[in-house]
């Protein structure tokens, strides 16, 4: 099916339960910034100051993930279950016992490390409330990632999808009844969002063992070198991504602080609304990675490209509607989750400038993710370290000691047409070789 099957509706039939997964995945914050933005303007910005601890767990997840899942889908197109197996094995163990780690060291530091977030003293004890028990899901949330990605580079999305619903599912259903049935607060939406990472957990744990080609067999865990540098090669580029993603978080929410906590309230709300309506790209763009996958394994490279420019014209016109109706509404959708005027104004005037620049999005993720797949990792890693680092970085320094409240509003926004201009020449180079037929080979 991944070599033969027509490219174009086969990359559909994987993206859409992909989609979904990832739609899905957003709601989980979604969820908790929208119930919680009833409590008040500090719980609202606690969950937004938390954002980059759950981006630090999801970096192992994906890291790990797409590390085991680039490998296992190339392995398995080169007809190679055994050591697709063990891999799957390696992968899995490993982002449990990161997202362990990370637990264990974070309640032992809790009060430094939610002044590290980004913390303003009021907003303090709404956040330790809310990283204290959003920590226990750690291990549950980068381990149920490495399943969902090694399902899905097999070409299993509806698998992995069932298990991101039915987590999802838990933590809606929770939230309202911690948050204010039992009067739990901020916390009660922690604990809502641990409750939906075990669920999903256990769904996807059984059925990988169930549906799975290769499904994790503990005793085949296999700590070599050999397997942890095709991790590195397939995994880094997320890894790096996702790295800087905290970073930046942690940058924007430090900056965004200086103009109050309903600065900081307003740009996480833009922030997860722009990541929900990003999530439909993410989805269709790793809707293409197996199907790449398979088929760089096959040399039959001019799928590849075609998968490519199908999943980017798609993926533009999709951002494009996203963008025109975000312009019109931004007010609109962010005063759904908080009726505070400040918050309202920033927020709104965040999310213009990210939608503004949606469009240019498609081409650098989709062509990253097939850097990412077809071991171009040197590449790949520049380029996904360039939204959120090379250029979010310094800017989100530059031009707010320019424009004020503006420039940490605009910041994301000019990082992203900046790494447009980047991808173009990083990526023409793979694109010509893939066109005369010639193996893209090596790290470069």
């Amino acid at each position: 099916m991944m070599t033969r099957r027509p490219v174009k509706p086969l990359i559909c039939s994987l993206a859409v339960p992909t989609i979904v997964s990832m739609l899905v995945t957003s709601l989980y914050n979604m969820a908790d910034t929208f119930f919680v933005g009833k409590i008040n303007t500090q719980a609202t910005a606690a969950v937004g100051v938390a954002f980059p601890l759950m981006a630090v767990v999801q970096a192992f997840g994906f890291f790990f993930g797409h590390g085991s899942g680039n490998y296992i889908s190339r392995r398995l197109g080169a007809r190679d279950p055994g050591a697709a197996g063990r891999m799957a094995a390696t992968g899995f163990v490993s982002a449990f016992a990161c997202g362990l780690l990370v637990a264990v060291v974070g309640l032992l530091c809790l009060d430094g490390l939610c002044v590290a977030l980004g913390s303003t003293p009021t907003v303090l004890p709404y956040t330790r409330q809310y990283v204290g028990v959003v920590l226990l899901g750690a291990p549950f949330l980068a381990s149920s990632l490495v399943l969902n990605n090694q399902l899905r580079f097999q070409g299993n999305a509806s698998v992995a999808m069932v298990g991101i619903v039915a987590g999802a599912a838990v933590n809606v259903g929770l939230d309202p009844l911690f948050i204010f049935t039992l009067d739990m607060g901020v916390a009660g939406a922690a604990w809502a969002t641990v409750a939906s990472q075990a669920v999903s957990f256990l769904f996807l744990f059984v059925l990988d063992r169930r549906l799975s080609a290769v499904p994790i067999r503990l005793r085949l865990f296999t700590p070599r070198v050999a397997l942890f540098s095709e991790i590195v090669r397939g995994g880094s580029p997320s890894l790096a991504r996702q790295g800087l993603a905290c970073t930046a978080t942690l940058l924007l929410n430090f900056m965004a602080g200086r103009y109050g906590d309903a600065a900081i309230a307003g740009m996480s709300i833009a922030t997860r609304v722009s990541s929900f309506l990003f999530s439909f790209l993410l989805g269709f763009g790793q809707g293409f990675q197996p199907v790449c996958g398979f088929n760089y394994g096959a040399r039959l490279y001019g799928r590849v490209l075609e998968g490519l420019w199908f999943c980017v014209k798609v993926g533009t016109a999709f951002l494009l509607v996203c963008a025109v109706a975000g312009l019109l509404w931004a007010p609109e959708v962010v005063r759904l989750f908080r009726h505070d005027p400040a918050v309202i104004a920033v927020g709104a005037a965040a999310l213009r400038w990210q939608v503004l620049a949606f469009p240019l999005s498609a081409f650098v993720t989709v062509s990253n993710m097939m850097l990412q797949t077809i071991r171009k990792s040197t590449r790949a890693v520049i380029l996904s370290s360039a939204r959120q680092g090379l250029f979010f970085i310094p800017l989100i320094f530059l031009l707010p000691a320019w424009f004020g409240l503006a420039g940490v509003e605009a910041a994301q926004a000019v990082a992203d047409v900046c790494s447009f201009f980047l991808a173009v020449p990083l990526v023409a180079g793979v694109l010509r070789e893939l066109r005369r037929g010639d193996a893209p080979g090596g790290r470069g």
